[in-house]
């Protein structure tokens, strides 16, 4: 450590002097630096000048100067010169040229501005004014009467919020050093006026910053700003690239009353956050009725601190009159004080009058008139003073109870504000943004019931968020209210839409809320209006509708819709059109002058066609009919003659198919029959074979028309399973006429099937057929379908066949599905799926949907089936990954794992492990149910035997792929040696202040379990001050409160059998140090005074790090710091001044803090006047010449080979000594393995990468004219322990 009273030597020989210059003048600060090639820095307000316009830096060999070119006000500032460890504060000031230019005073001029002292009485150096002491100066701009003092600059233009140092400080604090978190600046609260301009900065360092960071800004609590950009808000962000600086500005243009209040800037990087709050106040346009007093005020120069205050004290601009109130001129006409050689006392008969509790009590705009007013000279130290007060809360003489500092109501709902007055007569008025609120209309409602008032707002809107006063007499009571606008929420859901390509779709939703803004998404993807107008956007109250046009392929996917409030969605199917046929046309034999009907069915009821004939279009004529009647398509013929014969088609228009059918002209021939013909039946078929079955289709009507001949006429007899058919009533008829029978069936149903029988007699004989008749229809619908499984997006769903296949096999079946809140089912597919399972997919995880089933066979498409059980698409997790053995022992295994990183919609309802013995394949779960925990203990198997075990995380889904360890297990317990693993802030002295808890946390390894022990300094420890607790893997040590004796080394040992491991943590209590002994007054000359002192008895148990020196002045007795982390016992205070008489104090500082008490010098130091003759003392030559000695020692060490290690130390000694290092009595001095470093008496011998070797007796040797001294230790280098070996 460097010898305490060893005095530095400044960098500089030369130092920069403050300067007091003219408006717009060249001002030139010079230094010079003991050493030529001294790195020079020129700093403004803590930041550094750089070469410009503005600013001019010139360095030659070891002189420097600083040029600031056309200074004026906005360059007052503190500046500092920096070389070294040395730096040098000086400050600009600003004399105004217009000072110089006599004014006239205002006609209102208080009277006490005027001189009332006879000019007898003033000596000749005080009637003169000092230079540049103006007289009164007019007014530029004045504050309206009752305005805050901490205005914000409003331009006419665009405004800015006040910069954070040009505040008065009697208000704020100097924000520069109040920044913490992520801002380099915050926004300040300001002030404008209705219909000007502000602006507010935030500015952002990005030099430690990985991620861009992101700003938003506030009103109130919680209203985001960043939607309500436009007219009157504008946010920017820039970002210079040299400085790497974001500054983010909010410009509110054009201010309304409705605009004041408090707002927050918040600041996130990343896990990085920060915010700062500040407020806007709307004032009225101003006007310049009334005289302020302090017009009559100017500023002639500029101080560090005043220039804080410059900017909301004075009339006039900030960048005009920054700097100090010169009161002297004024205050030597006032009447209560006469200067002269000796103060004249007055007789005063005014009472007695306390100033601070007249400042205490006024506002800040104030401060200034008071302090002229009663002689306030020291305006800095004022409004210090002033900033410590303790400002008590004035209990309301007019208020019993105030409104609550802020109200939060939702938009529509009606809200009352309630105030409890004193006096139950007294009159109250209510106040929106500093406007009166009248009694009109029905939104607000004005209550007076006894002493207490009462304010209801109905029908609360935005505009009624603001703030509100209510004033009784001359006090007020504020309060803010919040009005929160409702989120707009989805009432009625989109659905799912199905449609062909070139069909119109129509998406609709209903919101809580009429005029609502809503957004529309397709996949993501915000929709817009285009050219094409392919998308378009209704609205009807409070419903909303998205239309596409003319959809395709496309465009299918999800279809979102999304409010403040929530979201919908929906899935579009687009499919191509497949016309499919239904029924086609059969060919047809029919008999002269009988009616011929081709007919066909298609799937899409607006399909159009046309019919040919041998490839000519067929034309309607009076016996040609065309007919088209929903999805049925005829051509009749009516009295068919030979030439109709021919093919016949159906052209469906649109579509590359066509359906044909042959009309055959039965022609009869008559041939002679003798009159005794036996009866017959002229059928095609004999009803023997398959070909005598006629299909009809279930619901159609059937007609059979059976040529007969016989003579006579023979007689029809029509039976079914041998019962006969008769034409009495029903659907079934009978008919009978020459030449044919005919049978027909109105509406074939099920029972119709059969086989019916035509028996036909007459005298000749008889004649019989069999027509087998057989009615098929649509399938019966399937049973309710099963959901088998579910994925992500998709489902396994399987079914039954239907009971009755309708008399035609099943030709396929067809799918649909709906959300269960929804009332459309969407069509899986449209070509018939063969199969019973199916797999459904392109659902949304997480939505709850129904599945049902249709059978399709030739005839037609079966009703739909019930509705399978609700099912929510959730697939497995993926599997639980990092599965490891934590611990074996010889009867259990310790498993760990981490959760999956595929979890999915559904969360994870446990874990299951299972194990199963090498070589078999029989899983084994090792506990019943699930477990929770991603560790598990698997107790009770069997010894020596090798297992494997898996683990498998299970949600609604079911059970994940399993995670697998890499190979087997044998469950045997590892003997392992005793081992302490000292964590690395342990290795190292723990330092603690008295009071703290200590906890340390020891880990160690070992087994079985090894016995732990705790020793303080070769003892026990004392289980009432220190607790122990122990653990298979740790030790914990906890000091509940630390005292300063529970100092000391601590020894933790754990052993197993005969073998320990030990390991030492050394604490340190420290407390508050003593404060220092004897300060003397060494010496005073000029303006400066000499001080020295002697370090404190008690230095808390650790390092004293410096002392603060502090001055008051004998008057007032107000301490101001002069010196911080001063590390000497001596030191000079400089720029004291004249004619004033001041005490010093000095406190001692450790890590700790500073000493609870100084040390107060017993003399004070009176710093006399410009002109007396000062003879300095004579002094004997002083023999500063001392023998080197070692002030710290150094050390034994043990390190560990290859390394770098470090021996230190410190000696004193004048003139310097000779430094040599020795190893084993071996000059080192010429070895480069070796480093040596002295600086300021510290003397440090580096060793890189020692070996065993190295190790021995290191000797450093110091040596000067007046003598020598020398000093030993020993080093230990121990071998580096390897992982091989620490497994061994």
């Amino acid at each position: 450590m460097p010898e305490p009273t060893k005095k530095t030597v400044s960098s500089f020989s030369k130092k920069p002097k403050s300067q007091t210059a003219e408006l717009r003048a060249v001002v030139i600060f010079e230094a010079e630096t003991e050493k030529a090639d001294a790195k020079v820095r020129w700093q403004r307000d803590a930041k550094d000048i750089t070469v410009s316009d503005k600013y001019t830096i010139i360095a030659e060999g070891n002189k420097h100067s600083l040029t600031i070119n056309n200074a004026g006000p906005e360059d007052v500032a503190e500046y500092a010169v920096i070389a070294g460890t040395s730096k040098v504060k000086f400050e600009l000031k600003i004399r105004d040229a217009e000072a110089k230019a006599p004014a006239k005073a205002p006609a209102k001029a208080p009277a006490k501005a005027q001189p009332a002292a006879p000019a007898a009485v003033e000596s000749p150096t005080d009637a003169a004014p000092p230079v540049g002491a103006p007289s009164v100066t007019p007014p530029a701009t004045e504050h309206p009467a009752g305005s805050p003092a901490v205005p914000a600059k409003a331009s006419d233009a665009n405004g800015h919020a006040p910069d954070p140092g040009a505040h008065d400080e009697s208000h704020h604090s100097d924000t520069r050093q109040d920044l913490t978190g992520l801002f380099t600046d915050k926004p300040q609260s300001g002030e404008v006026n209705t219909g000007e301009n502000i602006t507010f900065v935030a500015k952002v360092c990005a030099e430690s910053l990985l991620k861009k960071p992101t700003v938003r800004w506030f009103k109130g609590k919680w209203m985001d700003l960043a939607s309500k950009s436009g007219k009157h808000l504008q946010l920017k962000e820039l970002y210079d690239r040299n400085s790497k600086v974001y500054t983010f500005e909010m410009h509110i243009i054009g201010a309304k009353p409705n605009f004041a209040g408090a707002y927050r800037c918040e600041v996130t990087s990343r896990d990085k956050f920060d915010s700062c709050n500040f407020d806007l106040i709307v004032h009225d346009a101003r006007t310049a009725d009334g005289f302020d007093i302090r017009t009559a005020f100017r500023r002639t120069s500029v101080s560090a601190g005043s220039k804080k205050m410059s900017g909301h004290g004075s009339s006039t601009d900030a960048g005009d009159d920054s700097g100090e109130l010169d009161f002297s001129g004024l205050l030597k006409k006032r009447d209560s004080f006469l200067k002269s050689g000796q103060r004249m006392v007055q007789t005063n008969t005014e009472p007695e009058v306390d100033v601070w509790e007249i400042l205490h009590k006024a506002p800040p705009s104030e401060y200034e008139k008071i302090a002229f007013q009663y002689g306030i000279t020291d305006l800095r130290g004022m409004l210090k003073r002033l900033k410590k007060m303790k400002k008590e809360e004035k209990k309301s003489a007019a208020f019993l109870k105030k409104l609550d500092p802020a109200y939060q109501i939702e938009k529509g709902h009606k809200i009352k504000l309630q105030i409890e007055v004193a006096n139950p007569d007294a009159e109250v008025k209510w106040l929106k943004n500093g406007q009166e609120i009248q009694k009109t209309g029905s939104k607000y409602i004005f209550e007076s019931i006894g002493n207490k008032r009462f304010l209801t707002i109905n029908n609360c809107s935005l505009s009624d968020d603001a703030a509100y006063t209510c004033v009784v007499g001359d006090e007020k009571s504020f309060t803010e209210l919040f009005v929160k606008e409702p989120p707009v929420v989805i009432v009625r859901n989109l659905e799912d839409q199905m449609a062909m390509k070139g069909d119109r779709v129509e998406f609709e939703c209903e919101v809580s809320e009429e005029g609502a803004s809503i957004t529309w998404l397709s996949d993501g993807v915000e929709l817009t209006r285009d050219e094409s107008f392919k998308y378009r956007f209704k609205k009807d109250g409070c419903k909303h509708m998205l239309i596409i046009n003319e959809v395709s392929k496309e465009d299918c996917g999800h279809y979102r819709v999304k409010t403040n409030g929530g979201q919908s969605v929906a899935e579009l199917m687009v499919q191509e059109k497949e016309l499919e046929v239904y029924q086609s046309i059969a060919d047809l034999t029919v008999k002269a002058k009988d009616q011929a009907v081709f007919k066909c069915e298609v799937s899409d009821e607006n399909v159009k066609g046309i019919w040919y004939k041998n490839g000519v279009e067929v034309k309607p004529d009076a016996r040609t009919h065309i007919t088209h009647i929903g999805r049925i398509h005829k051509l009749t013929i009516d009295d068919v003659r030979p030439n109709d014969e021919g093919d016949y088609t159906f052209v469906p228009e649109g579509y590359a198919f066509n359906l044909s059918a042959k009309l055959n002209f039965l022609e009869v021939k008559i041939d002679y029959v003798p009159r005794q013909d036996p009866p017959k039946i002229h059928l095609d078929y004999t009803g023997q074979t398959a070909d005598s079955t006629i299909l009809v289709v279930a619901g159609n009507k059937l007609r059979l028309d059976v040529p007969i001949t016989g003579d006579p006429a023979p007689t029809v007899v029509w039976t079914k399973t041998g019962k006969v058919l008769s034409d009495a009533g029903g659907h079934v008829h009978v008919e009978s006429t020459k030449g044919h029978c005919i049978f027909t069936i109105e509406g074939a149903e099920r029972q119709d099937e059969g086989v019916y029988s035509v028996i036909v007699r007459n005298p000749a004989g008889e004649d019989t057929a069999d027509i087998n008749v057989k009615v098929v229809d649509v399938p019966d619908p399937p049973q309710a379908p099963r959901i088998l499984s579910v994925g992500e997006d998709s489902c396994i769903v399987q079914w039954d066949p239907p009971l009755f296949d309708g008399g035609q096999p099943v030709l396929g079946y067809v799918l649909e599905r709906k959300k269960t809140k929804s009332y459309r089912w969407m069509r899986l597919n449209f070509d018939p799926y063969k199969d019973t399972t199916y797999e459904a997919k392109r659902m949304i995880e997480g939505m709850t949907y129904e599945m049902r089933v249709y059978a399709v066979n030739s005839i037609g498409m079966s009703r739909p089936s019930p509705a399978s059980q609700p099912f929510v698409p959730v697939a497995p997790s993926s599997e639980p990954i990092g599965l490891c053995v934590d611990d074996i022992s010889d009867t259990t295994v310790s498993l760990k794992w981490r959760t999956p990183e595929r979890v999915g919609s559904a969360s994870i309802e446990g874990y299951g492990v299972e194990y199963c013995i090498e070589g078999s394949d029989e899983w084994i779960p090792a506990f019943k149910g699930l477990t929770e925990r991603t560790s598990v203990v698997i107790r009770d198997l069997p010894t020596g035997e090798k297992m494997q075990f898996r683990v498998r995380a299970y949600n609604v889904a079911g059970p994940s792929p399993a995670a697998t360890l890499p190979h087997a297990i044998t469950v045997r317990e590892i003997m392992q040696r005793p081992k302490i693993w000292l964590p690395r802030n342990l290795r190292q002295t723990l330092m603690k202040k008295v009071g703290e808890t200590i906890n340390v946390v020891i880990p160690f390894q070992g087994k079985p379990r090894p016995m732990v022990t705790w020793m303080k300094n070769g003892e026990p420890l004392d289980p009432k001050q220190v607790s122990v607790r122990n653990s298979d893997t740790d030790s914990i040590f906890f000091i509940r409160k630390t005292e300063r004796s529970d100092s000391g080394v601590y020894e933790l040992k754990v052993q197993i059998e005969n073998v320990e491991d030990k390991a030492s943590v050394t604490i340190q209590v420290v407390d508050l140090p003593g404060p220092p002994q004897n300060l003397k007054l060494m010496d005073v000359w000029g303006f400066n005074v000499a001080l020295e002192w002697k370090p404190p008895k008690d230095d808390g148990n650790c390092d004293i790090t410096g002392y603060t020196i502090q001055k008051a002045d004998k008057k007032t007795m107000e301490w101001y710091t002069v010196y911080e982390q001063y590390r000497r016992t001596n030191c000079v205070v400089s720029d004291l001044i004249m004619g004033n008489e001041y005490m010093f104090r000095v406190f001692s500082m450790n890590v700790v803090g500073l000493s609870p008490e100084p040390c107060t010098s017993k003399n004070s130091a009176y710093i006399q006047k410009t002109g007396m003759e000062y003879k300095p003392p004579s002094y004997k030559q002083h023999d500063f010449s001392e023998a080197p000695k070692f002030t710290h020692p150094l050390v034994n060490r043990s390190v560990i080979a290859g390394y770098n290690a470090t021996l230190s130390c410190s000696v004193r000694g004048i003139p310097k000594p000779k430094i040599t290092w020795y190893k084993n009595k071996m000059d080192i001095s010429n070895e480069a393995k070796y480093r040596m470093f002295s600086k300021q008496g510290i003397l440090t011998l580096e060793i890189r990468k020692p070996c065993p070797f190295d190790g021995g007796v290191y000797t450093c040797k110091a040596v000067n004219a007046s003598g020598e001294d020398v000093v030993e230790c020993k080093l230990e280098v121990r071998p580096q322990v390897m992982k091989e070996d620490i497994k061994k």
